[in-house]
């Protein structure tokens, strides 16, 4: 059951992503992002989010965008998340690693139950998602 402070929001169509999926034979590697250490691993993605460049699990990225028109790697996000508010900094644990947060950023999810969770920035949220309308 959704917790009742997360909200349902969806991707705005106009914020694609380039994204190229690292199919090569790779032990996987490490990199420094959002206050900890993120690993990417055979299969994951890369992706390029208006400058913003970061990995995304295989699995999640497959359930979670679509190709679209507008060049080669062009995806959007065509599923919901679930987000709130962080009322005080902390962090959260991803598929990739640990995201810390301020006050005022939004945790997201990209399962209504609270699970796959990350953290952005408020300003960065607010340019790529809108509330969702009331599901039917």
């Amino acid at each position: 059951m959704p917790d009742a402070r997360r909200q349902r929001y969806i991707r705005r169509p106009d914020s694609p992503v380039v994204a190229v999926r690292m199919a090569v034979d790779t032990d996987g590697f490490v990199y420094r992002k959002w206050g900890g250490e993120q690993r990417a691993k055979a299969g994951d993605w890369l992706v390029d989010n208006s400058g913003d460049v970061y990995t995304v699990d295989a699995d999640v990225f497959a359930r979670t965008y679509r190709k679209v028109d507008g060049g080669p790697g062009t995806y959007v996000k065509t599923t919901p998340v679930w987000a709130e508010r962080a009322s005080k900094a902390g962090s959260v644990k991803t598929k990739e690693g640990v995201t810390h947060y301020d006050a005022g950023d939004f945790i997201v999810s990209n399962s209504s139950d609270g699970g796959d969770e990350y953290a952005i920035t408020a300003d960065k949220f607010d340019t790529l998602y809108e509330q969702a309308e009331d599901e039917p």
